[in-house]
C-alpha cells in the first residue's frame, strides 16, 4: 500500500524513518517544503495553499493514506484537508497533552511546538479537555525548527530553554513539533533525569496500522 508522509522539512523524515523501521513492507513516499519552511509561524490560509499542491502529488502518485507529520499544519487545517481528501485518509500529529498529564506526579508540564501550534484552537481544545488542573509551561521555541533544518544547533540557547521549565519542576516535556525530534537525545541529556521526554512516533505507528487494516 502506498503512504504518504509529509511535513514542511526534515522532522517528518524521523517520523518516516520510523514507520519504515517497523513497517518495511509498506511502500513509503516522503515528500516535504524545504523551501517554504518553517510553517510555524504562518496562518491557516498560507499552510493550506502551501499542502494542497503536495497532497494533490501524493493523490495522484496512488496514496491511500496520508500522514501529516507537522503538528502545525495537523493543529490547524486537518479538518478542511479531510473535507478536501474525501476518500484518502489522512493521520495528524498533535502535543501529547493527554498522554503528558497521565505521566506528570508534579502536575507541571511543558510543550515545545511552534507559535502557530500553540496559538491554535485545536491546541487550547487539547489543553481544555486535559490539562484543566495542570501547569502547561510554553518555552520559546520559535526558532528552533529553523536552525535544525538548517544544521545550525544553538546548545546554549537550548539548554536555557529547557533548564527554564526544569527550574519550575516541569516532569514531562512534549515535544509538539516533529522537527524536535532530532534532538530528542540532547534533551533527554539535559533533563538529567528530571523529566520525561515524549513525542508521537510510536502513537502514529499504531493509528497507521489501524488504518491499514480499516483498508486491506
Amino acid at each position: 500500500m502506498k503512504i504518504g508522509v509529509f511535513d514542511s522539512g526534515i522532522g517528518g523524515l524521523s517520523v518516516y524513518n520510523a514507520i519504515k523501521k517497523d513497517m518495511p513492507e509498506q511502500e513509503l513516499i516522503f515528500k516535504n517544503d524545504r523551501l517554504n519552511m518553517p510553517y510555524g509561524n504562518k496562518n491557516k490560509e498560507e499552510l493550506y495553499s502551501l499542502v494542497v499542491p503536495i497532497f494533490n502529488e501524493f493523490v495522484d502518485e496512488g496514496c491511500r493514506i496520508i500522514v501529516i507529520a507537522c503538528n502545525t499544519v495537523s493543529t490547524t487545517i486537518i479538518d478542511r484537508l479531510k473535507a478536501k481528501y474525501k476518500d484518502i485518509i489522512l493521520i495528524g500529529v498533535e502535543p501529547m497533552i493527554k498522554e503528558g498529564v497521565s505521566l506528570s506526579k508534579n502536575k507541571i508540564i511543558s510543550v515545545c511546538a511552534t507559535p502557530t501550534t500553540l496559538k491554535s484552537a485545536r491546541y487550547q481544545e487539547l489543553k481544555d479537555n486535559y490539562a484543566k488542573n495542570i501547569v502547561v509551561l510554553e518555552p520559546d521555541c520559535s526558532d528552533w525548527s529553523y536552525m535544525i533544518e538548517n544544521n545550525k544547533i544553538d546548545n546554549e540557547q537550548i539548554s536555557k530553554r529547557i533548564n527554564s521549565v526544569l527550574s519550575k519542576n516541569t516532569d514531562v516535556i512534549i515535544l509538539g513539533c516533529t522537527h524536535y525530534h532530532w534532538i530528542e537525545d540532547q534533551i533527554r541529556q539535559l533533563t538529567k533525569n528530571k523529566a520525561l521526554v515524549i513525542q508521537p512516533e510510536l502513537s502514529i505507528i499504531k493509528k497507521l496500522k489501524q488504518a491499514i487494516k480499516q483498508l486491506s
